[in-house]
């Protein structure tokens, strides 16, 4: 959800798991379709695919994973979501869609 969520705001962004699942949870397609944001080509990747000097800014959703071979800018300390209800997947991308726009705010008074 937060590579959606960070791209329909204009963000070149990219997720990825420590242990991604074979398909993208269908609570999580949901959630995205409903706010109007494609889900097309989006599949889960793995961190091992990408090295944090790929990125301007690395962040960890949380859910109590440690990636060492990746420097971490911040972590959003959020629990996973997966196997919950969909109004959990709802107030999961609420809380990234806050954080995307703080970070936007943050970075637009520097």
């Amino acid at each position: 959800m937060a590579e959606g969520l960070a791209r329909s705001m204009g963000h070149d962004a990219s997720s990825a798991g420590t242990y991604p699942a074979k398909t993208i949870a269908q609570h999580a397609v949901s959630v995205l379709e409903n706010k109007g944001i494609s889900t097309a080509g989006m599949v889960p990747k793995s961190v091992d695919d990408f090295q944090a000097r790929d990125f301007d800014w690395v962040i960890s959703m949380g859910c109590g994973v440690h990636c060492p071979a990746m420097k971490i800018d911040e972590d959003w300390g959020l629990e996973d979501p997966v196997g919950r209800p969909y109004e959990v997947y709802e107030a999961t991308a609420a809380e990234i869609l806050h954080n995307l726009q703080q970070l936007e705010d943050h970075s637009s008074s520097d």
